[in-house]
């Protein structure tokens, strides 16, 4: 895939977002940084942000939705990102909430997705424990058959949007296998707790409490016992998002770089003047910038309707690690300026930590990216 210039139409939609962003987003964030958002401020927040096109930039336009590109949706998203990581998380379980109601039966689709496109409805994704981490096959989340519903208990962990959430879309073990039912907060009832993080706390990740909850088979998303190709799809949009979030980082990162350097001075000089800064500000802008393209081209590719498996994973990789040296230096440029919270650079550093995490490990994603390139698993 080439590089393609943004056309005019988008050129214009991120403008008209980023403008957006620094005016009605920033000074939320900035009010709560590091403390949660109420979800009702957090409501008004995705209401507004649906208006431009997230989550339902890639929605077709019958469904309800703006029916563009998958490139749009990644250029909105990173704006986003760079405005706020903690929105941004919210909004890309919502963006996965929609997607996962377009192939959900008509009549789940036709109750839930209008109030999700419209930021009104919050969605929770997640199979995560915390006994089991990413090993599906050994979840304690059962769902017994009852009749024409199933009655769910258990506990799910890291799950982000948790607290915010309205509805859940929960990996369980059904006599058939591994399934997914979608289990409503008020209808069916489960309780959230959140999690303390290093970051990341102004939105929810939270544990997932569920005893009891009698949920109608209807809800089923996909089929009883089809969970692992059901969990691909519910995860392969996500996972490359959570990529993007890292070069939101990276270019918040270098645009705080950029500002003090061009201000703050040391004899007699802007410290943008001194040769060792001037190159610390354009490996930055090289990692943001190669791991913006690397994502373009993954976005190209679903555009085409290809496959993208390994060229996301990589794109991942690259952006999670250059994340963590991008923030580094940022704190660095800013010498005992960068560890105080008067600047912004040491909370992107803390965000930055948790970049290759989420989505499948950096280490994860390798072990794919090799299996892939040499048909030889380096696990069992």
């Amino acid at each position: 895939m080439t590089y393609r210039v943004p056309t005019e139409e988008q050129t214009l939609a991120v403008a008209s977002f980023r403008k957006f962003l620094m005016a009605e987003v920033g000074p939320v964030v900035h009010m709560y940084r590091d403390r949660f958002i109420p979800k009702a401020t957090m409501r008004e927040l995705t209401q507004r942000i649906a208006e431009f096109g997230l989550p339902g930039c890639t929605v077709p336009v019958e469904y309800g939705g703006m029916g563009w590109s998958y490139t749009t949706q990644g250029m909105l998203f990173e704006e986003l990102a760079a405005c706020s990581c903690d929105v941004a998380l919210c909004v890309m379980l919502n963006m996965g909430l929609a997607a996962t109601l377009l192939d959900a039966p008509p009549g789940l689709r036709e109750r839930y997705l209008p109030e999700t496109l419209a930021g009104r409805l919050f969605g929770a994704i997640g199979s995560g424990e915390r006994e089991t981490g990413s090993n599906v096959a050994e979840i304690h989340t059962r769902a017994v058959r009852d009749g024409d519903h199933f009655i769910v208990n258990g506990m799910k962990s890291c799950i982000t949007n948790g607290v915010y959430s309205d509805v859940f879309v929960c990996a369980v073990h059904s006599e058939k296998g591994l399934s997914h039912l979608l289990i409503d907060r008020e209808a069916h009832g489960y309780e959230t707790r959140n999690f303390d993080k290093i970051a990341l706390n102004a939105q929810s990740t939270a544990q997932i409490f569920i005893a009891d909850a009698r949920v109608p088979a209807t809800h089923l998303i996909g089929e009883e016992g089809d969970g692992l190709n059901t969990m691909a799809k519910l995860g392969a949009q996500a996972h490359i998002h959570v990529g993007v979030l890292s070069v939101g980082l990276m270019r918040a990162a270098l645009d705080e770089s950029i500002a003090f350097a061009t201000r703050h001075t040391q004899f007699g000089k802007v410290i943008a003047a001194r040769p060792l800064i001037a190159a610390k500000i354009a490996d930055m802008a090289i990692r943001t910038d190669a791991g913006r393209l690397l994502f373009q081209r993954v976005f190209g590719l679903m555009d085409a309707g290809l496959r993208c498996n390994v060229q996301a994973s990589i794109a991942m990789v690259f952006a999670a690690e250059a994340t963590l040296q991008v923030c580094r230096d940022a704190v660095q440029l800013h010498g005992a300026s960068g560890m105080t919270r008067e600047f912004d650079v040491e909370r992107l550093l803390r965000e930055a930590m948790a970049m290759p995490i989420p989505g499948g490990t950096t280490e994860i994603q390798q072990l794919g990216i090799a299996r892939a390139l040499t048909g030889v698993a380096a696990f069992d």
